[in-house]
């Protein structure tokens, strides 16, 4: 008895495993049953859709629809968690929407929206999530016109399915919705590795005066532009336009600029294409423009310069600057300046207030003043020669976040700063000129704002303010630039180091200089450069004796007076990292022999031009 229990114990347990298996069995055949059962149900559900909408008969009837979208309904909620459950309601939301072409019933079209929703909601790691989203995108779009809100859906495929067959298609309607209506594109976008080489294009930034403006374009790296000036078309006014290839522009900066300055009336920035941006400038009047891009970061430059209107009464000129001021952004922009001379012109005294006029004319009234005490009177060279210098711009280089050369405790920027203060007071004495500085605080401008801040007020002269630098410290002296083309290595040096950029760039410029320059001053800046030079050598030669090296006048492609439409040179006074020279940096007294001597040497290129006159 007690030998035959195991064994009943085997047989009771064999009996329990067949059972089971025999379970399992039935069950894996009713799966397989009601997976062939559900899937026959989806074939026949979709062939009668397609009855439905290939035959104009059955069709017409939308109670024919409604039992169409009962198979489905009930296909879904027979295996919710099938294979055909997702395609199930995907169908679903693909009836409704053909339904509300049909019918023009609304509720319709609410239908197909959320049963595509449901979808992308219950079944986001489907094949079909992605195409459900897409639907949905199209139906906001194309039925309920609501661009954001398609936005929203395909910016989720953006997001989620990048790998998905609709990403392509929902970056196409994103850059077309950013296009037509200024809807940002996501930033998952922007980073896709096909789409690396779109360039985000930065707010357009000008500097204007009735008769010459100033439009600088930013973009995040190079690219390539083209323009074209379209002449006056009915209602149309005269425009140039610039667009940038494979470019994108944020709908926040998009917004018309208008400038209202008689040379340009605004500025209008666009997404023209879903990968061009255009850039147009309506014009009131132009003569003649030039563009020019310069690298590191990328910029294109817009010179526009407005036709000389002879007849036209000018409007005065806006009250006289402080010593020092700088011109703001919104000064520059709204300045009401005369149309612009020539460098040098004798106009019979009245381009300055002459000391000289009104002495003359006393002593022709009264004879009883001695030509001793009329020789003795204060009256500045300018003024004695009536010489059209009114404005003479300074620039103290770098500022703000950049200090420039450093070296000795000692910082370009607060060296040149200093000098160019000292030079106010002095120069506004003996010329009779009004003198503006580019910056007078420590504060950054960006060197095409430099040359635009001269050329908006008309300056005459352009002299910007610099403290060299050489890995050796060693080297030291004096050099003055003028801009034009060169091959000096070291000239090339120096002008990488201001320019911000690499000597290989400087090369590239020199393609860029070849047409910008053709109508330069460049040889009235070289005799600028020499007259200064000459006078800061012998005064600095003075105070050195045998320690001066007089590294002479060079020429080289600063981008700070690309584009200056009046003499303009760059001084690199003297070298912050030999130990003589920034000794001589940094004692005030010899600050102000620099001052003096650049006073000097303007000066002497005034009086030489006005003798060749």
């Amino acid at each position: 008895m007690l030998r035959s229990f195991p064994i009943f114990i085997f047989f009771l347990v064999l009996s329990l495993l067949c059972g089971i298996v025999s379970s399992n069995a039935e069950e894996t055949g009713k799966e397989v049953a009601d997976f062939v059962s559900i899937e026959k149900r989806y074939q026949q559900a979709k062939f009668y859709y397609n009855e439905l909408h290939t035959s104009n008969s059955l069709g017409a009837s939308r109670d024919n629809w409604m039992n169409g979208v009962r198979n489905f309904r009930k296909i879904y909620l027979s295996g919710p968690k099938s294979d055909f459950a997702a395609p199930s309601l995907y169908m679903l939301g693909r009836m409704y929407a053909k339904m509300y072409l049909r019918f023009d019933n609304k509720m319709d079209l609410k239908e197909s929206i959320s049963y595509y929703r449901d979808v992308s909601e219950l079944f986001p790691d489907n094949s079909l999530a992605d195409d459900a989203l897409y639907a949905v995108g199209n139906l906001y779009l194309n039925k309920k016109n609501d661009p954001r809100r398609a936005a929203a859906s395909y910016t989720r495929i953006i997001a989620n399915y990048r790998n998905g067959d609709m990403y392509a298609h929902a970056s196409d309607k994103l850059k077309s919705l950013s296009k037509e209506h200024d809807i940002p594109l996501p930033d998952a976008m922007l980073k896709r590795t096909y789409l690396q080489n779109l360039n985000n294009v930065l707010p357009v930034k000008y500097w204007s005066s009735n008769n010459y403006t100033r439009v600088v374009i930013k973009a995040s790296g190079p690219v390539r532009y083209r323009e074209r000036l379209l002449e006056k078309n009915g209602s149309k006014p005269r425009r140039l336009y610039i667009d940038f290839q494979e470019s994108y522009i944020d709908p926040k900066y998009r917004s018309p600029i208008p400038i209202e300055d008689g040379l340009l009336k605004q500025i209008r920035t666009g997404q023209f294409t879903p990968e061009v941006v255009r850039v147009v400038l309506d014009i009131e009047s132009i003569s003649d423009y030039k563009i020019f891009s310069l690298p590191d970061p990328f910029r294109v430059v817009i010179d526009v310069r407005g036709e000389s209107l002879p007849d036209k009464v000018q409007p005065a000129k806006t009250l006289p600057k402080p010593p020092g001021h700088v011109q703001s952004d919104a000064d520059i922009a709204n300045i009401d300046q005369p149309q612009s001379a020539e460098l040098i012109v004798l106009e019979d005294f009245k381009k300055v207030e002459s000391n000289a006029v009104t002495r003359r004319n006393t002593v022709a009234e009264d004879p009883t003043i001695d030509d001793e005490r009329m020789n003795t009177a204060e009256i500045s060279l300018a003024q004695q020669l009536g010489l059209g210098v009114r404005t003479i711009v300074v620039d103290p280089g770098h500022g703000g976040k950049d200090p420039g050369a450093s070296a000795f405790g000692l910082k370009e920027k607060d060296i040149v700063l200093s000098i160019a203060k000292k030079l106010v007071p002095v120069l506004e004495e003996q010329t009779g000129a009004e003198v503006i500085l580019t910056r007078d605080s420590d504060v950054f401008i960006s060197l095409e704002e430099r040359t635009a801040i001269a050329n908006t007020n008309d300056a005459d002269l352009f002299i910007s303010l610099h403290i060299n630098a050489h890995p050796s410290s060693k080297v030291h002296g004096l050099e003055t630039y003028y801009l034009n083309l060169s091959t000096n290595a070291e000239a090339m040096r120096v002008a990488a180091f201001e320019n911000a950029t690499s000597t290989h760039q400087m090369s590239d410029l020199q393609d860029i200089l070849s047409d910008i320059m053709k109508n330069s001053k460049i040889n009235e800046s070289s005799r600028l450069a020499g007259f200064v030079h000459n006078s800061l050598s012998n005064g600095i030669e003075g105070i050195q004796k045998s320690n001066f090296k007089n590294l002479g006048v060079k020429q080289a492609p600063f981008y700070v007076l690309i584009g200056a439409e009046m003499p303009a040179i760059l001084i690199e006074i003297a070298f912050i990292t030999n130990p003589s020279d920034s000794d001589n940096l940094s004692s005030d007294a010899f600050l102000d022999i620099i001052a003096s001597d650049i006073v000097t040497g303007v000066q002497s290129y005034i009086h030489s031009t006005a003798a060749s006159l």
